[in-house]
């Protein structure tokens, strides 16, 4: 595990914007913008968006809205970091890349100093039956296979994820082993998983690899690809809820994250320096019912 100073700063600012998204992506761009410079006012140093900030309801419209690295989205968010002089997590976005027929749902970590520091592309696709419901993100939207772990302006380990992610432990173990500190959960979770499951993961995945984890949401809409559970929240080491907002509404919360006390849990309760990675072996074959 890769071992990190907070060299004498002990606080870290962090803000999650929840975000009622729908299909005018001009008007979620002013909304998101809003709440952003609201954050950065507050003095968070730290700011992340939900999944699904540029476009929410209309999976068929996922391809036509989307662009590249280089478009309009991913210019603004850079231009805001610049700005305001954030790191800022535009939540995710749908991508679009040369010699792809899918989309990616992708999240970009933009620095203070207005450049792109990071690219993580959604891993796990949301194809599940909810409530009678089924959605099949893997029809729109293309997996991909890389764990991304990117650095704050501090030099604090950022690792990214994604909604649906949350529900696999092992790429969460992955990005503490690689050094993250604080682990961001753009998403954008069904009012029914989410009433059921959404805090109890994000305690957990915090609780396992002691980290923070900033999970903003996108608040409660009508009809089922926008029946969101909205509920955002930022988790200390300890899988104490530090800042959690309603389901419904815009808005952000903030917290302060002590990362002195997240090297004293480490030190004090050292779960991950325990690890005996000679004894975890992945079966050659997974059998599920």
């Amino acid at each position: 595990m890769t071992g990190q100073s907070t060299k004498g700063r002990s606080l870290l600012r962090a803000a999650a914007v929840q975000l009622e998204c729908s299909t005018d992506v001009d008007r979620n761009l002013e909304a998101a913008e809003r709440l952003i410079r609201e954050a950065a006012a507050d003095d968070a140093s730290l700011i992340v968006l939900p999944e699904r900030l540029d476009i929410r309801g209309a999976p068929k419209r996922y391809a036509e809205v989307a662009e590249s690295l280089d478009g309009r989205i991913v210019g603004w968010a850079r231009g805001l970091a610049g700005e305001l002089g954030i790191d800022l997590v535009a939540g995710s976005i749908a991508e679009q890349r040369e010699g792809h027929e899918r989309v990616a749902n992708t999240s970009v970590h933009a620095g203070p100093d207005g450049e792109l520091k990071a690219v993580y592309r959604k891993i796990h696709m949301f194809d599940v039956e909810v409530g009678g419901v089924e959605y099949r993100e893997s029809e729109h939207s293309e997996p991909a296979e890389e764990v991304v772990l990117s650095q704050t302006a501090d030099g604090l380990g950022l690792g990214l994820t994604i909604c649906y992610d949350l529900r696999f432990p092992e790429l969460y173990r992955i990005l503490a082993l690689q050094g993250a500190r604080v682990i961001t959960v753009p998403a954008n979770f069904t009012r029914i998983t989410g009433a059921a499951h959404w805090e109890v993961l994000l305690r957990a995945r915090a609780i396992e690899n002691q980290v923070f984890v900033v999970a903003p949401g996108q608040g409660r809409g009508t009809g089922p690809d926008t029946d969101s559970y909205g509920n955002s929240m930022i988790v200390d080491p300890w899988g104490e809820v530090l800042a959690r907002a309603g389901g419904e509404g815009a808005c952000f919360v903030a917290a302060d994250l002590d990362l002195a006390r997240q090297e004293e849990i480490r030190e004090r309760l050292p779960s991950l320096a325990n690890r005996v990675a000679a004894a975890y072996r992945w079966p050659e074959a997974v059998r599920v019912p």
